[in-house]
């Protein structure tokens, strides 16, 4: 397929929406032909993104004046609830969605609802959507006509467990702990206390001991690949004093005599945006900064049976825009590289 399709933006004016349109400007097959922003309407985008003066001539419009049934997909950068209630009109006109919230990344309809706090809109939908790890449902998200983007945590922890779960490596029930790191933009932007400078600089913190909404979306993940393992999961997020990134150390068990460096490489050498790292290396959030790209370690804690794997994503690439336009370029044949081979910045 080598015409250019037409692409929405449903909420852009939060990071992962600015992000979506940085991606896009290089991809060679996309025309953007609409954004939407109630709060904006009427605003041009180079005036509101001052980063993207001279390279966008669009105006932010409200949802029901963009015309969003003529574009063949339509991302939404929305908070959760506003892409399940506008999803079922889109879907019948044709258009393929690829949705960056969480609206439904979760199959279980009485488990999402208790974590979000909300009556789902459309739980009849919910089972055609797709989840978008691309790595594990590549061949079902080139059929998909909704996908349902994972979660930055998400994306961090199941890639580098992805290989093991699916070959039956992790030994069950027994303690499988991820101790994750975030940079305060994964807040996303709106006005919080706790994003404020002053709040947020010097200072680093766990949250959401007793509970983290993506706790259960990477339960899920794992309960499909391998039984009696989701039980033993513990999920610690942090809060770190850095705009972009994201960093899991994942402490597990193996129950065969492998060494998990072999399985992770052999099973992402033609994988384009996973690096499996040689081993002993430690991967630092630095060196995906504004990049598609996830790169794993792994290391075995001396005079121990346990091994610590290692993982770093830039929260709002691969862990949110850059892996959404992955799932778009697989949905419609592209080389799934398309937009997202810039190198990481540095410094």
């Amino acid at each position: 397929m080598n015409a250019k399709i037409k692409v929405g933006i449903v909420g852009a004016t939060g990071y992962t929406g600015v992000e979506l349109l940085r991606l896009l400007t290089t991809h060679p097959n996309v025309e953007i032909t609409a954004v939407t922003s109630r709060s904006e309407a009427g605003t041009a985008i180079a005036d509101y993104f001052s980063s993207l003066r001279g390279i966008y001539d669009l105006i932010f419009q409200t949802p029901d004046e963009a015309n969003l049934n003529q574009c063949d997909v339509v991302f939404f950068a929305t908070p959760n609830g506003i892409a399940m209630k506008e999803a079922p009109e889109l879907l019948a006109k044709g258009a393929r969605i690829v949705d960056l919230s969480a609206d439904f990344r979760i199959q279980d309809i009485p488990t999402w609802e208790q974590w979000y706090g909300m009556a789902h809109a459309c739980p009849d939908i919910v089972p055609q959507a797709v989840y978008g790890l691309c790595e594990m449902n590549r061949d079902a998200i080139a059929k998909a006509q909704i996908v349902a983007n994972p979660g930055c945590y998400p994306t961090c922890v199941s890639l580098p467990l992805l290989p093991l779960l699916q070959q039956g490596h992790l030994k069950a029930n027994m303690p499988l702990i991820a101790d994750c790191k975030s940079g305060v933009s994964g807040a996303g932007r709106k006005s919080n206390v706790g994003s404020l400078l002053c709040e947020a600089g010097d200072n680093f913190k766990a949250y959401g001991i007793g509970g983290h909404r993506h706790l259960p979306e990477i339960k899920q993940t794992i309960s499909s690949l391998q039984a009696d393992v989701a039980e033993g999961f513990v999920f610690v997020p942090h809060l770190t004093p850095m705009i972009r990134g994201m960093h899991a150390t994942v402490y597990l068990h193996l129950a065969n005599n492998i060494n998990p460096y072999d399985i992770l490489n052999e099973f992402y050498q033609d994988s384009p945006f996973v690096d499996v790292m040689k081993p002993g290396s430690t991967p630092e959030t630095r060196s995906v900064r504004g990049a598609n790209i996830c790169r794993i370690s792994v290391q075995q804690a001396p005079q121990s049976q346990l091994w610590v794997v290692l993982s770093v994503i830039d929260n709002l690439v691969k862990g949110a825009a850059g892996q959404a336009v992955q799932n778009m370029n697989i949905m419609f044949g592209f080389d799934e590289r398309l937009g997202l081979q810039a190198a990481p910045l540095l410094p």
